[in-house]
């Protein structure tokens, strides 16, 4: 069973809930028993993300050798430049790991998600803009350490792909879930 799930902001990818945690967690969607996510995306992301009772999917989904697809849309503090985005795609220094290589692009126009709540802070002297990452690997807040690194902290994180599986063609809202068809396998496989 491979399951599609629109994570909201707020929630843990995992069922237990931390002690002394503000965040919900995957217990609180009433998915089936026995699934598991495949991956993580941090409370304070939102997106897609794959749950499956199947042994084995995590590491073929997830290792990096693979060079499994993931694209992710950052909104982004002021616009980068085409310099920031060359950096980006170059792969940048995180914590002693230089990241792989990656697509990196702005999003123009911007995409349209559902509203955050909380929404992301609004300063009306600091331009914001939306890029994509598209990454094979998935290092602890990759994204989110990667776009500070080129001076443009991440304000609002979604992960909108993965392998070819849109979410935006899933018809999901935050926090609903479905099995996936054969057809939506495949793309995840692709």
């Amino acid at each position: 069973m491979l399951i599609a799930l629109y994570k909201p902001y707020g929630v843990l990818s995992q069922f237990t809930p931390e002690p002394g945690s503000r965040w919900s967690t995957l217990a609180d969607f009433g998915l089936p028993s026995r699934v598991y996510p495949l991956g993580r995306l941090d409370a304070d992301s939102e997106g897609l993300l794959l749950l499956s009772d199947e042994p084995g999917l995590n590491t073929r989904l997830l290792d990096p050798k693979r060079g499994h697809r993931r694209e992710y849309w950052a909104q982004v503090e002021r616009i980068p430049d085409a310099a920031a985005l060359r950096q980006l795609a170059a792969g940048v220094n995180i914590r002693g790991h230089h990241t792989a290589p990656c697509e990196a692009r702005l999003l123009d126009p911007a995409p349209t998600l559902p509203p955050r709540d909380p929404p992301v802070r609004y300063r009306k002297n600091v331009p914001d803009a939306w890029i994509s990452l598209v990454l094979t690997e998935g290092k602890n807040r990759q994204v989110r350490r990667m776009t500070a690194a080129v001076d443009h902290p991440t304000l609002r994180l979604h992960r909108a792909t993965i392998g070819q599986l849109e979410l935006a063609k899933l018809a999901l809202q935050p926090g609903e879930w479905r099995g996936l068809n054969d057809a939506e396998r495949r793309l995840v496989f692709a």
